[in-house]
């Protein structure tokens, strides 16, 4: 093998993420703010970004490529405002980098309701099940034979 072929093939480095893509988007998802008004319209979507990093690692000249509105987008500009890259080693050069991005806004889920429920074969009153705290609670009783 000749010296020429064992050398890296990528001369300009890229700023990485420290602890990678996945390091990336655990902050990402741990930072994000839901915005009120995408809450109250029950908006969802993606919202994608594009910004340069500098040969230092930090994050400048962010902007919005695709948007879904109602502070998604604003919000997206702050988490990415956030963001801090290990800087890259590129033989002394500096060079900044275009780096592009989604942010998900998935709106949060709702607990399940609980329900609870009585199966009785006598047609004598009883009480309701006694509720949980916390949470709603319905309760159903259901009888068999012949009702007055």
């Amino acid at each position: 093998m000749t010296k020429k072929s064992r050398k890296d093939k990528n001369f300009i480095k890229m700023p990485q993420y420290p602890g990678g893509n996945e390091a990336l988007r655990k902050f990402i998802d741990r930072q994000l703010r839901y915005p009120e008004q995408a809450l109250e319209k029950m908006i969802e979507g993606q919202v994608h970004v594009v910004y340069t990093v500098t040969n230092e690692g930090h994050v400048e000249d962010i902007g919005i490529v695709s948007g879904i509105g109602y502070g998604c987008d604003e919000e997206a500009i702050r988490l990415i405002s956030l963001l801090k890259y290990s800087p890259a080693a590129n033989h002394g050069m500096k060079v900044r980098s275009s780096m592009r991005t989604r942010i998900n806004f998935r709106l949060p889920q709702a607990p399940a309701p609980v329900l609870n429920y009585s199966v009785t074969s006598a047609p004598e009153k009883e009480k309701p099940a006694e509720k949980p705290a916390g949470g709603q609670v319905y309760g159903y009783t259901i009888s068999f034979g012949d009702q007055p």
